[in-house]
């Protein structure tokens, strides 16, 4: 009889020392298991919050950070002026036209003798019929008078379709800010364009207003 007492309490101490050990182990899982999620969703939101800065941007969009450089006109008909452009953009010369780009917007640069300095009319009905039957889809043009640094200017703003992407095949709504500028004999127009849908209107103001002549 005494070693079937002793038999069985042993049996039951095994028994609760089983059973504790379970429920201590079951315990330091659950924990383990509730304190990794705070720092994985955490972890997660802050990675999204750094991205959507870069996601907010519509295409077109020039970068408040963007860097200017001044362009010194060396060739052509007249080289006393300068003007700010976009640092890091593309440069390609078109005779007495330079042009700046990158990606989806322009700037085009013309200088030309003129024996008169252009007006809101002589823009109204010489330039815009030009550019009707230029640009693809012309259309909502406006000429007014604007003061800028280098003095009164005359700006023509419109609308009209880019040409077609090579690659992708498809075509952009642009808006195009194109300024004209004059002094003794010479004219510069400035043309600035980029999509319809892009809010370039701080960096088309620091180009147009950096127009210097020498």
């Amino acid at each position: 009889m005494a070693a079937h007492a002793r038999m069985s309490a042993a049996v039951g101490l095994a028994l609760v020392a089983a059973v504790t050990a379970g429920c201590s182990g079951s315990g330091s899982h659950s924990g383990s298991g509730s304190a990794s999620k705070p720092p994985a969703s955490s972890s997660s939101g802050v990675a999204q919050n750094n991205a959507a800065p870069t996601e907010s941007n519509p295409p077109g969009d020039i970068p408040d950070n963007q860097a200017y450089v001044v362009y010194r006109p060396t060739g052509g008909s007249f080289t006393g002026f300068t003007v700010k452009v976009p640092e890091g953009w593309a440069r390609t010369d078109q005779g007495s036209t330079t042009v700046f780009t990158d990606k989806l917007n322009t700037v085009r640069i013309t200088a030309v003798s003129a024996s008169t300095a252009p007006t809101v009319g002589s823009v109204t009905h010489t330039v815009v019929p030009q550019l009707r039957a230029r640009v693809p889809k012309f259309a909502a043009p406006k000429v007014s008078e604007v003061s800028r640094h280098a003095g009164r200017v005359v700006l023509l703003t419109y609308q009209g379709d880019s040409a077609k992407d090579p690659v992708t095949g498809k075509v952009v709504r642009d808006a195009f800010e194109r300024y004209a500028f004059y002094k003794a004999g010479h004219e510069v127009d400035l043309t600035l364009s980029g999509p319809a849908n892009a809010d370039n209107v701080d960096p088309w103001r620091v180009i147009s207003d950096s127009l210097a002549w020498k």
